[in-house]
């Protein structure tokens, strides 16, 4: 008997230590996957116009997410009744917000644009509170406040001269920001029994087609004109970026709180920042560190505030 428990301990405790390791690199993963994302648009832009490139990126992606639901025998239709959702979904997640983020980044820099979206949780706790009647705690008003103030010292001492340009980009990005953030919170409403792999699949195939076909009419690309360079950004973000961050993303609801996977947007932003300006070539001052900490530092105060911490805490000292 104590020689069992002797063998016991240490296999359950390796295992323990195995599957916390393998998730930990799994986390890293898709920090580093979305955090690559921006720097691949930035290099899909260079040559490929903004609605063809995110027409591209999508129609690249979607022969993978098809073969991932067939394989995993999701549906690919909505449920009738939710026809308008979908449309919704189709435009206001993936059409409109991806070329706001491909003509954001024709102005802005791939780590600043990282930046910028990371005020999405924000605008998704004001829709909740909007739509869902969820409150907002005095110490998030905080968090929001310190978040956005951060954000407008990043502009303002990034050199960024706001033309009219650079202005229109950096709206486009926020605009991005807030239609993701509006369908997160009306997902949660209208479609929360919808899986995943249903959610993601059809839409991404039509929002390419319609993105790849609008492009074709309005910006009149040509496709031998773009680079070697941009083909393979749109690749990476087609299937790593897209396809695969999805799966691993999936992979990790199973294993962590949606409280912790949802760090994932604090963190990302610092992969963006550093690998973007280290291609780009753009010096990461004190100011940018100093005021990106403090950005992200309030926009964490959103999703953890300390009321709920405090009142978490009485209730495990009784």
């Amino acid at each position: 008997m104590p020689t069992t428990a002797t063998i016991d301990i240490p296999r359950n405790a390796y295992r323990d230590w195995r599957t916390g390791f393998v998730t930990s690199v799994l986390f890293l993963i898709v920090c580093l996957s979305w955090g690559t994302t921006w720097l691949g648009i930035k290099i899909a832009v260079e040559s490929a116009p903004p609605l063809t490139s995110a027409g591209l990126r999508f129609l690249i992606a979607f022969p993978l997410f098809l073969v991932f639901a067939l394989v995993r025998k999701e549906p690919l239709f909505f449920p009738r009744e939710k026809i308008g959702f979908f449309i919704f979904v189709t435009l206001g997640y993936f059409c409109v917000p991806y070329y706001f983020l491909n003509y954001g980044e024709l102005h802005v820099a791939s780590g600043l644009t990282a930046l910028i979206f990371s005020s999405m949780p924000v605008f998704i706790l004001i829709f909740s509170a909007l739509f869902l009647r969820e409150k907002i705690y005095f110490s998030q008003l905080i968090g929001i406040a310190v978040g956005f103030g951060s954000l407008f010292m990043i502009v303002k001492t990034q050199g960024m001269h706001m033309d009219h340009a650079e202005l229109l980009g950096v709206l486009a990005i926020l605009a991005a920001a807030v239609m993701h953030a509006l369908c997160y919170v009306i997902t949660k409403r209208q479609g929360a029994h919808i899986g995943v792999i249903t959610f993601n699949t059809l839409p991404i195939g039509i929002a390419g087609l319609m993105l790849f076909i609008a492009g074709t009419f309005l910006e009149h690309p040509r496709l031998e004109n773009i680079t070697l360079r941009s083909w393979s950004a749109l690749t990476y973000l087609g299937l790593a970026a897209s396809v695969g961050g999805f799966i691993v993303y999936f992979f990790l609801l199973k294993r962590l709180s949606p409280v912790i996977l949802s760090f994932v947007f604090i963190i990302f932003p610092v992969f963006a920042v550093v690998i973007g300006s280290w291609y780009e070539g753009l010096p990461i001052s004190k100011d940018l560190c100093f005021y990106s900490a403090l950005l992200l530092l309030g926009f964490a105060i959103t999703k953890l505030p300390a009321e709920k911490l405090l009142v978490k805490n009485r209730q495990m000292s009784r």
